[in-house]
C-alpha cells in the first residue's frame, strides 16, 4: 500500500482498544485512533495510519514485548508487520529499541530493520545501522554497531572503552 493506492477499506474503526486471539489464545492488545481493514485477493492488510500501541502476550498472558509507532501496516496473508516513524519497542528485560522502521515477521520469528537503531539497556546505549532479532527482542544483533563499548582490559578485569567506526 502506498500513497497512490485507491482501494477503499471494508471497515474503518476509531478509538480502538482491543485484544486479538489466535486459535483461542489471546496474542495481542491493539490501541489505535484509527484502524482500516482492506480485504481483497491481491493483498489483505490492516492499516493504522494515525499510530499504534501493540502489546504481545505469551501463553500466560504476560506482556513480553511492546511497540509504539506513528503508523503501521499488517499484511495478514504473510503475517508481517511494518511499524513506521518514531518506532519505540520494549522487551521483557526493559530494553528499549528506537528506529524509524521495524519489520516483524511472525511466521519466521524475526524482527529486523535496515535503518538506524538505538538500543537502551540498563548499563549502556548501543547504536547502529541494521538490526535482526527474534520476535521477543531477547536475542538480537546490530549489523553495523556504532558507539562506545566497555571491554575488559587484561587479566585484572579493568574496564576500558572502545569505539567502533564502521
Amino acid at each position: 500500500m502506498d500513497g497512490k493506492d485507491n482501494r477503499i477499506p471494508i471497515m474503518v474503526t476509531y478509538d480502538v482498544n482491543t485484544t486479538i486471539s489466535d486459535s483461542g489464545v489471546t496474542r495481542y492488545r491493539v490501541v489505535t485512533p484509527e484502524w482500516a481493514v482492506f480485504d481483497d485477493s491481491s493483498s489483505s492488510c490492516w492499516l493504522f495510519p494515525k499510530g499504534i500501541h501493540l502489546e504481545k502476550f505469551d501463553e500466560q498472558l504476560d506482556v513480553y514485548a511492546e511497540v509504539d509507532a506513528d503508523s503501521a501496516i499488517y499484511f495478514s496473508d504473510t503475517q508481517i508487520w511494518h511499524f513506521v516513524g518514531n518506532v519505540n519497542a520494549m522487551n521483557v528485560e526493559g530494553e528499549h529499541f528506537e528506529s524509524e522502521l521495524l519489520v516483524v515477521e511472525q511466521k519466521n520469528d524475526r524482527v529486523h530493520t535496515d535503518k538506524f537503531i538505538t538500543i537502551t539497556q540498563k548499563q549502556r546505549i548501543i547504536n547502529g545501522m541494521g538490526f535482526e532479532s527474534n520476535n521477543q527482542l531477547s536475542r538480537y544483533t546490530i549489523l553495523k554497531p556504532q558507539g562506545v563499548f566497555p571491554i575488559e582490559d587484561g587479566e585484572d578485569g579493568a574496564v576500558a572503552d572502545s569505539v567502533s567506526t564502521q
